[in-house]
């Protein structure tokens, strides 16, 4: 794929971490784990990647180890409103691309950050962009900790569910609906796993955290129903591939520290 139009990854970074604390400074081969995150995003076609963090620890982190980094205010309820006061720090225009990559993603493709990133380059009627790739268990389609997402005809997000989505009525109950041999069910239409990364309009993202919220968001806790409920669309990449482990657990990070040598 060849490289998007120029564009901002911003990095997101909470020290408070309920399960993992301190989660953005937990050493990988001797490096901050948010740095490692920002080294992975400075290799895609970014002009700059900036880490917008909500202590002075992570960013006197990532300055000793040459990552730009913002201090925010500590009292941001979602990470779309940090990184709508990273926009306004930065100065970014209204139509500037801001590709959001989580903090806690070190084994991120830098390939899939330019994919998201394209995505508002070439779709003009969506006000996001993000990614999906294809479920191939059951496990993972009956688990509520894995986000679903149903596009329509012309590659928009139609709806996010933590549901299995969509379900086929006349499926024998427990069954993977899209299994071989089965009859009925359109060819191609797998069900899709959303993948937690973001490109935004920077004057979007600036008043996103402005918009009420919907009730659809609340009862999933699925922030993106927001922009669906208000009528924004959400432009999706499917890629052939699932991303890189996040870190969310110290059992993740040590699998982590493992496949990255420390």
């Amino acid at each position: 794929m060849s490289r998007a139009a120029p564009f901002t990854v911003l990095i997101p970074a909470r020290l408070a971490s309920t399960r993992l604390p301190n989660k953005p400074l937990a050493d990988i081969a001797g490096l901050p784990m948010v740095v490692h995150v920002a080294r992975r995003a400075s290799q895609s076609g970014a002009q700059r990647c900036v880490v917008a963090a909500d202590d002075a620890r992570i960013v006197q982190a990532c300055q000793a180890h040459g990552v730009q980094a913002l201090l925010t205010r500590a009292d941001h309820a979602s990470g779309s409103d940090r990184l709508a006061e990273a926009c306004e720090l930065l100065g970014l225009a209204g139509e500037d691309i801001v590709v959001n990559v989580q903090g806690d993603e070190p084994l991120i493709d830098p390939r899939l950050i330019d994919a998201v990133a394209a995505l508002l380059h070439a779709r003009g009627d969506a006000s996001m962009g993000t990614a999906a790739h294809a479920i191939d268990s059951a496990e993972d389609f009956k688990n509520p900790n894995v986000v679903k997402v149903v596009l329509d005809a012309q590659g928009l997000a139609h709806y996010f569910s933590r549901a299995p989505i969509p379900h086929a009525r006349d499926h024998a109950p427990g069954s993977l609906w899209w299994q071989p041999g089965q009859t009925g069910v359109p060819v191609g239409f797998a069900p899709l796993r959303h993948i937690g990364i973001y490109s935004y309009r920077a004057g979007f993202l600036r008043r996103f955290p402005q918009l009420p919220a919907a009730p659809t968001e609340q009862l999933e806790a699925l922030e993106q129903l927001r922009a669906l409920w208000h009528g924004h669309r959400i432009a999706v990449h499917v890629t052939g591939s699932a991303p890189g482990a996040g870190v969310d657990t110290p059992a993740d990070l040590e699998r982590v520290r493992t496949l990255l040598g420390g």
